[in-house]
């Protein structure tokens, strides 16, 4: 099935995709802020493909029968193709002040602001287990003081 005319169809649709789809549509270039920080935008890429064709007969009165014997009748083709491109802003990544955060566009900011002080919440916590275990070590050694004659 050498150089069928669908194979040139398939072929021009997915240069066509891969001359609109890069790695810069993904992450984009950085920019720089004047405080120092870098800021990379980052969106989402959804490429569709499709292809299809027939063959058709010849109609009744075009068939040469002599022909047929002699080598093989081409049939005439009909086909298309279609691609489609969907680019979608996710969010931004900013790098600076040793750091890194990702800054989401179409999330729920709140629930992203939870899950980046979670770090904070757990030292908190753990600073105020520290506490409470200093408390009763001190508790327990001014009892033993207190008691020895």
């Amino acid at each position: 099935m050498g150089n069928h005319p669908i194979e040139a169809l398939m072929k021009s649709a997915m240069e066509s995709i891969q001359a609109m789809v890069d790695v810069n549509t993904i992450v984009g270039d950085p920019v720089e802020s004047p405080d120092g920080s870098v800021i990379i935008p980052v969106s989402r890429v959804c490429c569709g493909f499709a292809a299809g064709g027939s063959e058709f007969a010849p109609p009744e009165g075009e068939r040469d029968e002599g022909d047929k014997k002699e080598k093989a009748t081409v049939f005439p083709f009909g086909g298309g193709s279609g691609a489609g491109v969907s680019v979608q802003p996710v969010g931004f990544l900013v790098v600076g002040h040793g750091q890194i955060r990702l800054l989401p566009i179409d999330h729920n900011v709140v629930i992203d602001r939870v899950f980046d002080e979670i770090p904070n919440l757990m030292d908190k916590i753990s600073n105020m287990m520290k506490k409470d275990k200093s408390k009763d070590q001190a508790t327990k050694e001014d009892i033993i003081i207190v008691g020895e004659p």
